[in-house]
């Protein structure tokens, strides 16, 4: 039944009730005219009454009168003469048994107080459950939400650029629609898949595409709506909602963050939660216990791995893992193809472009990336979508929107534009470096100015001599404003420069074993400590010498990268007058106008934001070998750190 359907009911019922109790007050004939008790007592002395109904229990009078006029009247005490003078003067008197309430009025007017109390305790029980539409005494009742084979329309055609993830759960899609293929050699599905990977990547996405493809049920909950303030809830949720995947068999369980619930045991401060150990005591043996649950997998989603417990990724239980990470530029233009379906696209739109321009970005950026320039085309009153829109999209994404209303003064201008100039050229001098692809001294978000690099490919990982190309120039914008200024004048524009370099050059000493002196050792203190257990092969203290020693090199790393910034734009002073020049006049500039400032030739005209994107096509990349090193996974083509934002709000 529906909820429309049960509200109008509910009103139906309480409409009759009240109709009754106000029936019930209200009963009785309706009179002509009101008479006072004194007029009463006249016309019945002067014979003029006819017919007098005398209630005592309520003291009413009526009657009729003589010329057949009703009168209604009450007695304000009981009149022992009144009966006597009715009956001498001849008029016809009748009594009215008192009235008795009905049932239904007198069970309400009694139990009233009783009804209320249980009205707000049914509301506060159902407030503290988060409401969703169950009755008070469904604590223990699950709450995943059942989608019919009929209701998902996803498949793994709306899912790109994560191949192989598709790949290891195609075989659940065979398992589903044919168990006999394998059960008949003996073989067995996983009967939980645990998909790993950062925010936006489609874990869901493939979740439903599975059930799409397998065309079963699929049951939806996220790990936070098992625990409850009551202790025992989670875990009678968890056995029921297992009892609904049973009667529903074969289906999906698809568990989102799933680390709200299945953190290790036991760990963190204070000791563990009852509520939460209980819940996921109870999930790992309806996962694999003594009851069998043939036909159900379960597939769960988390971007925390590290903090789930070990039982729930043993054999038998959650023992596949699925990685779903950040696409590479084929996955990117995949994806990007998918969102543009909906679009109506410009001829000069190429989903290639943007993707090798737009590193780092997960499935939801990139979905993002593509309703962002359908707004832009919107507001422009334009019929289909073009380059320009993508452009403007993607450097809002990356950069921040627009502060058109900022207003700058033409000395700040100055040095915004020598700022960006001093990023752009040390960028553009230093080995390894990304190509600088555009500069702007347009205020977007906190920065006043823009510094952004295109890089040819996806990176992997990072040489020490990238890294320390990227120290040099991000030490750029400081040095060109004390070259031109002077170091009295340098501005605190260079904060979010200096943090991101000295982060950089700190973890080259204590992360990635760059320092010659200290070595390939971890110095680092692990941040994970708190839910890993305790253990591990971390250094767990570090002496004041080695502290002292980290610190001296993290200032070699920095100072070396400062001077030989400091010489290349000595060097290349007069490039860093035109480029300031060029900034002022255009306010932003692309990498054709850079190639003209480098070679000191003058600056050719921008052209249209569609021209801008003329670029090669981009090569294949070679098949590189599958970086192992968990911290270099952490660093993966990260598009912030692609994007040189100055903060020089502060």
């Amino acid at each position: 039944m529906s909820d429309m359907a049960k509200n109008l009911i509910l009103w139906l019922v309480i409409a009759v009730v009240l109709m009754s109790v106000f029936q019930s007050f209200n009963g009785g004939e309706q009179v002509d005219r009101q008479t006072s008790y004194t007029q009463f007592v006249k016309d019945v002395r002067s014979g003029s009454l006819q017919e007098v109904i005398i209630d005592r229990g309520t003291g009413n009078i009526t009657g009729t009168k003589s010329s057949g006029e009703r009168f209604q009247t009450t007695m304000p005490m009981y009149d022992e003469d009144l009966i006597n003078d009715l009956l001498k003067n001849d008029v016809n008197v009748k009594g009215v048994q008192p009235e008795e309430q009905s049932f239904l009025a007198s069970i309400f007017i009694s139990w009233f107080p009783m009804i209320l109390l249980i009205g707000v305790w049914i509301f506060f029980m159902r407030q503290m459950q988060g409401g969703g539409g169950k009755g008070a005494m469904s604590f223990g009742k699950s709450k995943a939400r059942l989608m019919s084979e009929d209701q998902i329309k996803t498949t793994f055609a709306d899912v790109a650029g994560c191949d192989e993830a598709k790949e290891d759960v195609t075989e659940l899609v065979d398992f589903l629609r044919d168990p006999s293929k394998f059960q008949k050699l003996g073989g067995s599905i996983p009967k939980g898949v645990l998909m790993v990977g950062p925010p936006g990547t489609g874990k869901t996405l493939l979740a439903k595409a599975v059930a799409g493809e397998a065309k079963v049920p699929f049951f939806t909950i996220s790990g936070s709506d098992f625990v409850e303030m009551f202790v025992g809830v989670g875990a009678s949720r968890v056995r029921d909602m297992f009892e609904q995947a049973k009667k529903a068999a074969p289906c999906i369980i698809f568990i989102d963050e799933i680390d709200a619930v299945g953190r290790k045991r036991g760990a963190g401060m204070g000791g563990g939660n009852d509520e939460r150990e209980q819940t996921l005591n109870q999930m790992l043996v309806e996962m694999d216990g003594f009851g069998g649950n043939e036909g159900i997998i379960v597939i769960a989603a988390t971007n925390r791995p590290d903090v789930l417990d070990p039982a729930l990724l043993r054999p038998g239980r959650f023992d596949r893992q699925v990685e779903v990470g950040l696409p590479d530029i084929r996955g990117r233009e995949q994806i990007l193809k998918v969102h543009m379906r909906k679009v109506p696209l410009g001829d000069n739109v190429e989903a290639a472009l943007i993707a090798r321009g737009t590193p780092g970005f997960s499935g939801a950026d990139l979905a993002n990336l593509v309703n962002e320039a359908a707004l832009y085309a919107a507001r422009g009153n334009k019929r289909v979508v073009s380059m320009a829109e993508f452009d403007a999209a993607k450097d809002k994404i990356m950069m921040g929107a627009e502060r058109k209303t900022m207003v700058m003064s033409e000395q700040e201008k100055e040095m915004t534009a020598y700022h960006e100039a001093g990023h752009a050229i040390v960028g553009r001098m230093v080995p390894e470096h990304d190509p600088v692809y555009k500069v702007s001294i347009i205020p977007r978000g906190r920065a006043l100015g823009v510094t952004m690099y295109l890089p040819e490919q996806d990176r992997v990982s990072h040489s020490k001599e990238l890294l320390e190309s990227m120290i040099s120039s991000l030490y750029g914008g400081r040095i060109a404003e004390a070259l031109i200024y002077g170091a009295d004048k340098v501005t605190t524009g260079a904060s979010n420069d200096i943090e991101r370099a000295t982060d950089i050059a700190r973890k080259m000493v204590t992360h990635w074993g760059l320092s010659e002196k200290l070595g390939p050792l971890l110095y680092a203190e692990d941040q994970n400590e708190m839910y890993m257990g305790g253990g591990g092969s971390r250094a767990s203290s570090m002496s004041d010498d080695t502290a002292k020693v980290i610190d001296a090199e993290v200032r070699l790393f920095s100072d070396r990268n400062y001077q030989r910034a400091e010489e290349i734009l000595k060097e290349n002073i007069d490039i860093l007058h035109s480029m300031k020049d060029a900034l002022m006049k255009y306010e932003t500039i692309d990498a054709k106008q850079i190639d003209d400032l480098m070679a000191r030739q003058p600056v050719r005209e921008p052209r249209d934001a569609h021209d801008r994107h003329e670029a090669k096509p981009v090569k294949e990349q070679e098949p590189q070998e599958p970086v192992a090193d968990e911290n270099q996974k952490t660093d993966d083509s990260s598009k912030k750190d692609e994007t040189n934002l100055d903060d020089k709000a502060e």
